[in-house]
């Protein structure tokens, strides 16, 4: 009994020690490695390409997978397509599921300003509600496009989610199509009132190209607000699964 005690005493102190050390400012390397630092920031080398200053030593940039600090959490987009610029997102949503939004380098609050100051902390930026082009991981593992084909594979194990996903899918689609066809509608009212030249614009064809050109745009309207819907839908998915 008194070994099991001091067994248990001792998981609890690992990880009491593992939740501290993970409160403090690190590095997560793309190598699976952690670099602790009590003072992290982005600096220019001689070279004029950005580091990050972690104490006394520089690391590049492309070597830093996740970043914390006292400002938030973020993780390195580099990866997330062919061309891109260096980035980073910061963490917006913490949990089984975790959501990110991506800033350039120059809202990142702790950069160095070659002006001798520093930007604005992130807190002073608006705050942008979850959409499809946000990024998304669980725990440390790389960045995924948050978007349904993604979260398909991912949320598979809460029928809940899954449900809410198809839901949030169907908006997506509606939206599309009310797009799609208020565009044909507009094109083809355009084509009706013009289609008999200068007389054009005194016969019905006018009244019947106007006609389309009310419903285009009233389809394309209706296509715009069912996106706050379907960002909705998504938010929740993210929201249940979480929980």
């Amino acid at each position: 009994m008194k070994k099991l005690l001091i067994i248990a005493m001792a998981c609890y102190g690992l990880s009491a020690r593992a939740q501290l050390r993970e409160s403090r400012d690190f590095l997560y390397l793309y190598s699976d490695s952690v670099i602790y630092a009590n003072d992290i920031k982005f600096r220019p080398d001689f070279a004029g390409n950005l580091r990050v200053k972690v104490d006394s030593r520089n690391v590049p940039i492309a070597q830093v997978k996740f970043l914390n600090t006292k400002d938030g959490f973020f993780a390195n987009t580099r990866k997330m397509g062919v061309m891109r610029t260096e980035a980073f997102a910061e963490r917006i949503i913490a949990g089984k599921i975790n959501v990110f939004l991506e800033k350039s380098l120059s809202y990142v609050p702790f950069i160095y300003n070659p002006h001798n100051a520093y930007e604005l902390p992130y807190a002073a930026m608006p705050v942008t509600a979850i959409n499809s082009n946000m990024y998304y991981n669980k725990g440390y593992s790389d960045l995924k496009k948050l978007n349904y084909t993604n979260l398909k594979r991912d949320l598979r194990d809460d029928p809940r989610s899954m449900d809410m996903l198809r839901a949030y899918r169907r908006s997506v689609n509606t939206t599309t199509l009310c797009y799609i066809a208020g565009a044909a509608s507009l094109l083809t009212g355009l084509f009706v009132a013009t289609s008999e030249g200068k007389n054009a614009f005194s016969d019905k064809n006018f009244i019947i190209g106007s006609s389309l050109g009310v419903l285009g745009l009233g389809l394309v309207t209706g296509g715009y607000f069912k996106t706050f819907s379907a960002k909705k839908k998504l938010e929740n998915t993210i929201d249940i699964y979480n929980r």
